[in-house]
């Protein structure tokens, strides 16, 4: 402090040591309640004084008129008295009307400007500067800060319509299909209560406060006696001197509250800037109440505005001096360097109490830096920066909240709203012999009981009045159920088998899911069904019955055309007898089916092709058979073993096609609004079903959409989570679940809308999933508890299924046949062929009439005796029996010396001999 009494005595022994024409003249205008505003002002031009390197010879000299805000005839007086004496520069006054005049007088004198109050409707002016930041650009930070905070909705209360102008960002930003926001101004009197209880009247959480400094403390007090300064309001207020408002009262209370400043008391250019002042003030006998925190923005800019002035007067002076001139209002001239020091000004860049000060070309200072502060225990502390060009940016880490929210649950009791419904929440038996939380039990009390343990808060279960989960009135546009107990702020956490749904999302805040899940189908299980009289027909499908029966006759014809076009299939019908004059062919059509039925019962027959074709197309058929019998059998095994159940319904797809099976959901749950706001054809359909069905299908709860399913006689099925699925079928054994999931979805713990503890309560419910307690949670409550792990698993043979065998399986067998007799065709054929050459060579004919007669023959398709052909008579001469099927037999004996079966007796009578033609 002495050396600071030593600085100003030697600045002030210099200044009056100096000659006048060292001295620079600059007014300052003030009004009588700018007294804060003045002593800136006059000691920003003492701190100045002080420094040689500006001012090596001389100074700034004040000149100061003290005018009423409302007098503007007499505001205009002082001002010429003060341009008469020749000044430099105008500063202040902080009064909207006298500023005008102030204004211009210096738009005609051209003399520069300089103002640090709000302008709602600021424009560019050739002499004036305002280092207030530009309303547009202040409206563009409250408008980031919203944004960034999350807000959906919220109200608007300001006092003048010039908070308005501060607001019209926001009002812009905000469009038509969002939440729509609220707009209240306060009223003239200083009883604002009515006004408040209507906001909390309406569940409105954010206000957005825009109020002279002086009402702030008044409206925030009021509001706390309405109960609008509890944990989930939350208040951002406009006003730039927010900092200089004592809020004691408020430190230590649950309400977030948020604002701007361009001062910060924390500095150490505040510090010393307060230091001068209180110094001079002393020296001066004067008493001063100016703080560092109690420092106005306005006056910081009034400091500011006069270190810019006296930076931009030197710097200009140094390359031209600049001289002031005594100039009268009667007779109005102008100051020659006046447009070339306010142009300089302009483009001054300056780092002053109110961080880096910059100018557009027209004069406005858009591009400043403003702290984001938020009152703690500790009063007011930043938390973050707002800059022009990259708008928000916290300084607070985000274990730092963490850590301060974990702080504020320390002992703090929450109310938590719940429903009953097994096994989330339960009441104990008997019932009306606990109190208190031990009144219930289930898995919703352990998962809030294991959270609470983390956090160290204590906690009250309370039931929800209607027992809904919480739905949305499409008429009436209000919530009910455990959402609705959220909006009042009649709960602080909604804990049961939540869904997390967009629409609920919007309403109230949820932490990560505890608890994945989807939509399933409840429905009983499948009745045995009693065997079926032809059940043996089921190995095969019907195609494939078929087939088989087509193939049967197809190769039959086959091999019945093959055998009368082969010759080697016409025998001579007595052995014994030389000289033949018909042949015999064994293969007729009686006798084909027949050989073809014993081989496809595996039973054989007595006749048996002979023709290298004929036994081709028998071979093949004896290995379809072969196949085909096989895989009858294997899968005969397993179907008549197998208990075949009557299975109706296997998906969603089989309900949606039939309207005999009823299926509903939980009425105004999240599984029917799945189904209503589904763009799913096959959903789409299922919901118009469950809407137009008559009696309703739907069900209140859980419990009853189960027990209409237990019932209803596999004439009911029921749409719910699939946990509370896996809850019932563990107990009810007639039960099950049929298809997949239809979505995919979570279970979540609600929290008010921007409620603090979201993010503390989530960490906790991580916590819990990492280490493996939710799974042990739900194995508990699902499968241990009231019952659980009655119905075992059953793999029994009623579990299995043998599916029958269709084209796809044995479709290969077909192809082998139909190649192999495709192969035998050939094969007859050109046996046919040469032995019709045979004929025509031996019988001296032409081949062509060879082959008409032979083919003639065939065509016929009946008979099974052939009259022996020349050619073929000189063969049997030649004691060669046969016929043209070449046969070698000798009389009752092969060439072997065995007895030639083909004879149908051992010795031939004369009256058996042909007769010759």
């Amino acid at each position: 402090m002495e050396l600071l009494s030593l600085l100003y005595f030697l600045s002030c022994t210099i200044v009056l040591a100096s000659g006048q024409n060292d001295y620079v003249q600059i007014g300052g205008i003030f009004g009588p309640d700018d007294h804060d505003l003045e002593v800136a002002f006059r000691y920003a031009v003492d701190r100045i004084n002080m420094d040689r390197i500006l001012f090596p010879h001389g100074g700034l000299k004040p000149l100061i008129e003290k005018v009423s805000p409302y007098d503007s005839f007499q505001t205009s007086k002082r001002v010429c008295n003060i341009t008469q004496l020749g000044v430099a520069a105008i500063f202040g006054p902080s009064s909207r009307l006298t500023s005008n005049i102030v204004q211009s007088t210096c738009d005609t004198l051209e003399i520069p400007h300089l103002e640090t109050r709000w302008d709602p409707k600021p424009h560019p002016r050739s002499c004036l500067i305002n280092l207030h930041p530009y309303p547009q650009s202040y409206s563009r930070a409250i408008k980031d800060l919203l944004k960034e905070m999350q807000w959906k909705s919220f109200t608007i209360i300001y006092e003048t319509n010039e908070g308005l102008v501060r607001l019209q960002e926001v009002l812009k930003s905000h469009g038509p299909s969002e939440y729509p926001i609220t707009v209240r101004q306060l009223g003239e009197g200083h009883d604002h209560r009515p006004l408040l209880k209507q906001i909390q009247a309406s569940s409105e959480s954010h206000i957005l406060l825009d109020c002279s400094v002086e009402k702030i403390l008044e409206v925030l007090t009021q509001a706390k006696e309405v109960k609008m300064m509890e944990d989930y309001q939350s208040y951002v207020i406009t006003n730039l001197d927010l900092h200089t408002v004592d809020m004691e009262e408020f430190r230590f209370g649950r309400t977030n509250i948020t604002g701007f400043r361009m001062v910060d008391p924390q500095s150490k250019s505040i510090q010393n800037a307060v230091n001068d002042w209180q110094f001079g003030e002393m020296r001066s006998g004067r008493r001063i109440n100016i703080t560092a925190n109690t420092v106005k923005t306005e006056t910081a800019l009034m400091y500011d505005a006069v270190r810019l002035f006296a930076r931009a007067f030197v710097e200009m002076n140094r390359s031209s001096p600049i001289n002031t001139t005594h100039l009268s209002c009667d007779d109005p001239g102008k100051w020659e360097p006046g447009y070339k020091l306010i142009n300089y000004m302009k483009f001054m860049e300056l780092s002053g109490l109110t961080g880096y000060v910059r100018f557009d070309v027209d004069g406005r200072r858009v591009d400043f830096p403003l702290d984001i502060i938020e009152l703690d225990r500790n009063g007011f502390v930043k938390t973050g920066l707002w800059d022009y060009r990259t708008g928000i940016n916290y300084t607070r880490t985000e274990d730092e909240k963490l850590s301060i929210i974990s702080e504020s649950l320390q002992n703090k009791t929450f109310v938590v709203s719940s429903r009953l419904g097994a096994p989330f929440l339960m009441e104990r038996e008997p019932k009306g012999a606990y109190t208190g939380n031990e009144r219930y039990e289930g898995y919703s009390m352990d998962l809030i009981d294991e959270v609470s343990k983390i956090l160290g808060f204590k906690y009250v279960f309370e039931l929800v009045p209607d027992g809904r989960y919480g739905s949305l009135d499409p008429k009436t546009k209000k919530w009910d159920g455990l959402v609705k107990q959220l909006l009042e702020k009649k709960a602080d956490l909604a804990i049961c088998d939540l869904t997390i749904t967009y629409s609920r999302e919007q309403a109230v805040d949820f932490t990560m899911p505890f608890m994945n899940l989807g939509i399933s189908i409840l429905y009983s299980k499948p009745v045995k069904q009693p065997p079926n009289l032809f059940s043996f027909l089921s190995p095969l499908s019907v195609d494939v019955w078929i087939y088989m029966a087509t193939a049967y006759l197809g190769v039959s014809v086959v091999l019945f055309v093959l055998a009368r076009l082969s010759p080697y299939e016409w025998r001579n019908p007595h052995p014994c007898k030389q000289d033949p004059e018909e042949l015999e062919n064994e293969l007729t059509l009686q006798n084909i089916i027949w050989h073809n039925c014993g081989s496809l019962m595996q039973q054989g027959s007595d006749v048996a092709p002979k023709a290298v074709s004929t036994r081709m197309v028998a071979g093949m058929w004896w290995f379809f058979t072969l196949i085909m019998i096989s895989s009858y059998t294997a899968n005969l095994a397993a179907f008549l073993t197998v208990e075949r159940m009557d299975v109706t319904i296997e998906s969603a797809e089989d309900l949606a096609k039939q309207t005999k099976i009823k299926y509903g959901a939980v009425e105004g749950g999240s599984t029917a609004s799945f189904f209503k706001e589904s763009n799913f054809s096959t959903y789409q359909r299922m919901w118009s079903f469950m809407e137009s069905a008559r009696p309703p299908v739907f069900a209140k709860s859980n419990s009853e959409g189960v027990e209409r399913v237990s019932k209803g006689k596999r004439g009911y099925a029921f749409l719910m989570e699939s946990t509370s699925i896996e809850y019932v079928v563990e107990r009810q054994c007639d039960l099950t679940q049929v298809g997949g999931l239809l979505d995919s979805k979570g279970y979540g713990i609600a929290l008010p809308l921007n409620s603090p503890y979201r993010t503390a309560v989530s960490g906790a419910v991580l916590k819990l999933q990492e280490g493996g307690k939710l799974h042990m949670l739900k194995t508990r409550w699902w499968k241990e508890k009231h019952g659980g792990g009655s119905c075992k698993e059953e793999k029994s043979s009623a579990t299995e299924s043998a599916n029958e065998l269709g084209l796809a399986n044995v479709g290969g067998v077909f192809v082998v046949l139909i190649s192999g007799m495709g192969a035998a065709a050939i094969v007859a054929v050109l046996e046919f062929l040469w032995n019709t050459k045979k004929v025509a060579v031996e019988e001296r004919a032409t081949f062509k009439s060879a082959l008409q007669e032979e083919l003639r023959f065939v065509l016929k398709c009946h008979g099974s005796t052939k009259p022996v052909r020349k050619g073929n008579a000189k063969e049997d001469s030649g004691g060669k029996s046969g016929g043209t099927g070449g046969g070698n037999s000798q009389g009752p004996y092969d060439k072997y010396g065995n007895v030639n079966k083909s004879n149908k007796s051992m010795v031939i009578s004369p009256d058996e001999l042909p007769s010759k033609k």
